[in-house]
Order: structure tokens, then C-alpha cells, then sequence
């Protein structure tokens, strides 16, 4: 990992660990922490995103089919079977991880428009198997009772202590994808974003690089709804639908899709912008979202983290006529 990427990891680390207590002075201890709590929930599930579209460069609507996964397996693992939520979460992992192989196999053969309807199609599946297996997800009606998670059997109450336990997952999880980046198989996904029959010309097995990045995204939002299932102890299929998935590629898309800093960045942004100030949009979401989208297609295709790059002096400084130049 280069030393640039260490010292934003040490900084984000002090930040988050003084956040709590830079609220308290503020008041709404409670809200701030509960929406950071879904922020590091949602960085999660696009960390896994970012790998596959920004550095893979394969569009995807089935995040929030892969999220529910994680988060229905975890619910029903524990609340029907009466499992230990810590040893349910890694079987929703590989559950996700399981159908996302069954699936990428054929769906990633395809490019472009075609790979996203095919996904998209797959996360609209899921969402009827939520709402229609009553037996097993309690249908439109939701999964109740669903058990929090405890540490050395204390179980965690309180926003505080859920903030610092999602937030250290994310801490780990930026190691581990920045790390894997830096790595042979991060350049093997840049070199396929970048042209894929080049990168087959040079040796590179395209095929299954694809398929694991794809197996990897999907198990890192099936850990994020693995956490968000236990967190709110309640499950609805209203959760995991299309919108959700539009939401996670708008957080993406808002930071920065190729730039794991971006993705964390716009999803904590995203997060408080639809917490706080998007909810008196709420008949309007579709619009709201799809405008934002436009906007950052358009007018910032890279991402916020691009605004570092952008010469706001040249911006400012009132450029001189060819007249006056010749003057002179």
C-alpha cells in the first residue's frame, strides 16, 4: 500500500475516532451516530462496488439483491434456526458469494447495457423471492425478532458502540481492498477497465478475474447486510429493491467510482444528503436520484475526488483578450 494511502487511512481513522465526542459538544449525539452507523454499513457494501465497476469496469444493478442476501441469511439463520448472528454472517458471505458465481458465470460473458439488464433482471428476481417466501422472509409483513450482536457476551447496545464496531469493519475492509489493488490482481482489473481484448492479448484470464471480483463484491454486501440486519432487527423486502441498488451506484458515482476514498466519501455524503435533506423529496425519489445521476454524468463524470485536480485559480483569474496581450 503506498505511503499516500497510509496516511489518509490514519487520518480517517483519528477522524472517526474523535467523531463521536466532536458530536456530543454539538448535541444529537444519538442521530448523528445512527446515520454514521448506515454510512459504514452502506461504505461496505460499495467497497465491493467501486472494485467492480470503477476498477473492473462492469456495470452491475444487483448490489441490493447481494445486501438482501447477506441480510435475509443472517435474519433467518438466526431467528429460525437459532444460530450464533457471529456464525451466520460469514454463511450469508458465502451465500452471496455462491449465487454471485452462479450467476456472474454466464451474466459477465456480457458488456455494456447488456451485462446491466441482465443484473438488473436478477435483483428484481431476488426481490419477488423476498416478498413472495413468507414461510421464510415473512413477505411484505417483514422478519421480526431478529437477535443483536453481542461481544464476549455482552450484547452491544447503543449507537456508540455499533458506530465504532461498523466503523473498524470498514477500516479493515479499506486494508484489504487497497491492499488487493496494489497488488497483481488490481492491476489485472485496470488493465481489463481499460481494454479488456488487450488484456486477453496479454495473458490476463479476463473471464475469471471478472467472476472473482464479482464473487467479492457480492459477499462484501452481503456483510454489510449482515450487519444492517442486526442493527435494526428487522428485515423488509422494501429494503433490497431496485432503488437500493440505484442509491449504492449514485454513493459511488457521487465520490468518485474509481477511487476507494471516493466511494467512502460519497457515501457518508449521500447518506446524511438523504437522511437529513432528500426526505421531504420523498415522492419525488425516483426524479431526485435520476437528476443527480444526470448531473454528475454531465458535469463531474469522476467523482468529488476529482475536485482536487481542478485549477480553481485558472477558474477565478479573469483571462486576458488577445488585444490586450498584444498591447503589451
Amino acid at each position: 500500500m503506498p505511503v499516500t494511502d497510509r496516511r489518509i487511512l490514519l487520518v480517517l481513522a483519528l477522524v472517526l475516532a474523535a467523531f463521536p465526542w466532536g458530536v456530543r459538544a454539538v448535541g444529537a449525539v444519538s442521530h448523528y451516530l445512527d446515520v454514521m452507523v448506515f454510512a459504514g454499513i452502506f461504505c461496505i457494501v460499495n467497497l465491493g462496488l467501486s472494485l467492480l465497476m470503477g476498477f473492473a469496469g462492469q456495470i452491475s444493478l444487483a448490489q441490493a439483491a447481494f445486501f438482501g442476501i447477506g441480510a435475509y441469511s443472517s435474519g433467518i439463520l438466526t431467528v429460525q434456526f437459532a444460530w450464533n448472528p457471529w456464525a451466520a454472517m460469514p454463511m450469508g458471505m458465502v451465500l452471496a458469494g455462491l449465487v454471485a458465481w452462479l450467476v456472474g458465470v454466464p451474466a459477465l460473458r456480457l458488456k455494456g447495457h447488456y451485462l446491466a439488464m441482465a443484473t438488473l433482471g436478477f435483483g428484481v428476481i431476488v426481490h419477488i423471492v423476498f416478498n413472495e417466501e413468507v414461510r421464510w422472509t415473512g413477505g411484505p409483513s417483514g422478519l421480526v425478532d431478529i437477535p443483536g450482536l453481542s461481544v464476549a457476551g455482552t450484547p452491544l447496545r447503543g449507537e456508540i458502540a455499533w458506530y465504532y464496531l461498523v466503523w473498524g469493519t470498514v477500516l479493515v475492509a479499506l486494508v484489504f481492498c487497497l491492499n488487493l489493488l496494489h497488488s497483481r490482481v488490481g492491476r489485472a482489473l485496470r488493465a481489463i477497465h481499460q481494454e479488456e481484448k488487450a488484456a486477453e492479448a496479454m495473458g490476463i484470464p479476463t473471464a475469471r478475474y471478472k467472476v472473482q471480483v464479482f464473487v467479492l463484491s457480492a459477499a462484501l454486501a452481503a456483510l454489510g447486510g449482515s450487519f444492517y440486519t442486526h442493527y435494526v432487527a428487522f428485515l423488509n423486502p422494501g429494503s433490497f429493491d431496485l432503488m437500493w441498488s440505484i442509491r449504492f451506484m449514485l454513493m459511488v458515482m457521487v465520490g468518485g467510482m474509481q477511487s476507494l476514498w471516493g466511494a467512502v466519501l460519497g457515501t457518508v455524503l449521500m447518506t446524511f444528503v438523504g437522511n437529513e435533506w432528500l426526505q421531504v423529496f420523498a415522492d419525488y425519489e425516483v426524479l431526485v436520484y435520476g437528476s443527480i445521476l444526470l448531473g454528475m454524468a454531465l458535469f463531474l463524470p469522476d467523482g468529488l475526488v476529482s475536485l482536487k485536480s481542478i485549477p480553481v485559480r485558472g477558474w477565478l483569474r479573469t483571462p486576458r483578450s488577445s488585444t490586450e496581450g498584444t498591447q503589451r
